[in-house]
């Protein structure tokens, strides 16, 4: 089975294919973010290492469990063949009410299928007001309309 976009990816692919997986995180279902990753996917997300679909669904479903209200912009940083770096951030507050803006970068490499078989995350948290939350749109997926990153001078 593919996974469309496939490698290797022009601009155009590249920039659809972050939007799908912005698109698949802001949907907060770790089942169904964990099928776009081969079955024996490789990831580093800051000092966690996993290996495998099912790794990565405890780690997300663990993830949103103390990420409430997650929004999430991934942008395109670089592309070539099989490989797509993004930036991103996300809001999100944890269980005091703390609201958090994190920045991060990412590393994703593809296999032929189109899914993603490893993934390099770097992320730091900054604590925020609430009063200064840029991400606004109701649980899902980011309103095409909605600005990106560099337009929000992220």
């Amino acid at each position: 089975m593919t996974r469309m976009p496939v490698p290797p990816f022009t601009q155009a692919d590249a920039v659809q294919k972050v939007r799908l997986a912005e698109n698949a995180w802001n949907g907060r279902d770790p089942q169904a973010v964990a099928l776009a990753y081969t079955p024996d996917t490789r990831w580093r997300n800051r000092s966690t290492f996993l290996t495998g679909r099912a790794a990565v669904v405890a780690f997300l479903t663990q993830k949103w469990s103390v990420e409430h209200d997650y929004r999430l912009i991934k942008e395109l940083w670089a592309h070539a063949n099989d490989r797509i770096a993004v930036r991103f951030c996300y809001e999100y507050h944890d269980d005091a009410g703390q609201w958090f803006r994190a920045h991060g970068n990412e590393n994703w490499a593809f296999d032929a299928g189109g899914y993603m078989a490893e993934r390099h995350a770097s992320i730091n948290d900054v604590p925020i007001d609430a009063a200064d939350r840029l991400f606004h749109w109701p649980q899902g997926p980011r309103p095409d309309d909605h600005p990106d990153l560099s337009e929000m001078g992220l």
